[in-house]
């Protein structure tokens, strides 16, 4: 995040605020944005866009604290852009061309690692989204229900039934 440039009133604090947040949380985000797509550069341009939406939105902020769940929420969602615009991609014939894992994500994963992934992938999004945001970043309950905007009652029923099939897939692999 660095070029930031001051454009006018709080822009200063903008740029040093995101920048901090991003030196802070940065490697976090792209970590879970891998997580929900399975390619690194894919979760980087999401992770980045968002600290790009934080900036410009950053005079409108209504409370600097909530930052970094606006963050959290936007990868989030970012993400589920690009699972849609991947569903999209597969729908077209001849155009379509499988997605790769890249081969630094490739190395830098284990074989249980990708098994645990490949599972998860095949779980609904709101199920996938709950697992990732409570055993991946360790968020409490009410933190999740913020980063993807329902209630703690789905979030815990969601990460129950998240976790039951998860298991099920797992144990189908063996």
């Amino acid at each position: 995040m660095t070029g930031l440039r001051a454009a006018g009133p709080g822009r200063a604090d903008a740029a040093t605020a995101v920048t901090g947040l991003y030196q802070g949380h940065a490697v976090g985000l792209i970590r879970l944005a891998v997580v929900m797509l399975g390619d690194r550069p894919a979760a980087e341009d999401v992770v980045q866009d968002a600290f790009a939406g934080l900036y410009r939105r950053w005079t409108h902020l209504a409370d600097p604290g909530k930052a970094l769940p606006y963050l959290r929420s936007a990868t989030i969602n970012g993400c589920r852009n690009e699972l849609r615009r991947r569903v999209r991609a597969r729908r077209r014939p001849a155009e379509a061309v499988a997605d790769a894992a890249s081969a630094e994500f490739a190395a830098l994963v284990g074989e249980e690692h990708r098994e645990v992934l490949a599972a998860l992938r095949q779980l609904p999004a709101r199920q996938r989204e709950a697992l990732v945001l409570r055993f991946y970043l360790d968020l409490s309950e009410p933190e999740i229900a913020a980063a993807m905007g329902i209630s703690p009652g789905t979030v815990k029923s969601s990460t129950a039934r998240g976790l039951a099939a998860l298991g099920r897939l797992l144990q189908e692999r063996t």
